[in-house]
Formats: structure tokens, sequence, C-alpha cells
């Protein structure tokens, strides 16, 4: 069993869902730290789901509607959120506004 710290960075440039971390067949990802920046003067919202791939395939509201106000910074976790084989953590932005999210996170294959 390997353990490894990471750090994922996206920029999101569009108000599709997009995902940001996948993880692979047989890895569990414990994620730390999830830190939202608004790059720009307005004040788009933001959500975020998990995308259960196990035989449900269900997707879960992790996050529904967080505002972002102007060039600021959010911290978004306050306890840790386990990921799972093959489960995909997605976002989506209201516009298309410069938002970056920062994902700070342990890989245990």
């Amino acid at each position: 069993m390997a353990n490894n710290y990471k750090f994922k960075g996206v920029e999101l440039a569009s108000a599709s869902e997009t995902s940001v971390l996948t993880t692979a067949t047989n890895e569990t990802i414990i994620i730390k730290s999830i830190r939202v920046t608004n790059n720009t003067g307005n004040t788009p919202t933001f959500s975020m789901d998990l995308r259960d791939s196990s035989a449900s395939n269900t997707e879960y509201t992790i996050l529904k509607t967080q505002s972002l106000s102007a060039n600021t910074t959010v911290e978004l976790l306050t306890v840790p959120l386990i990921l799972e084989s093959s489960d995909i953590l997605k976002v989506t932005a209201s516009s298309s506004d410069s938002i970056h999210v920062g994902i700070s996170y342990l890989s245990i294959t």
C-alpha cells in the first residue's frame, strides 16, 4: 500500500460542470483541503458534486451554491472528504469568470 500526498490545481473558465478529481481503480483519496479563489471583481457562485461510480452511479451534492465574493479565497472543507475507487469530484461555476480550485489530498493505493 503506497501513500502519496498530492496537490491538484484546476482553472474553471466556463459555466459547465467540470470533473476536477477522479480516483483510479483500487485507490482511495482523502481530501484535506479544497480552496476556491475568485480572481475577478464579479461574484459568481460555485457548486460541488460527487459521482459515486459504484453500481448505483449516484451523484451527491457536496456543496450547493456557495457565493464567491470578488477577489477572495474560500476554504470549503472543515473535515476530510473521502473518495473511493472510481469516484469523480465535479464542480460547476455560475459563470465563465476565472475561478481556481486547489485540492490537497492523500492518495492511497
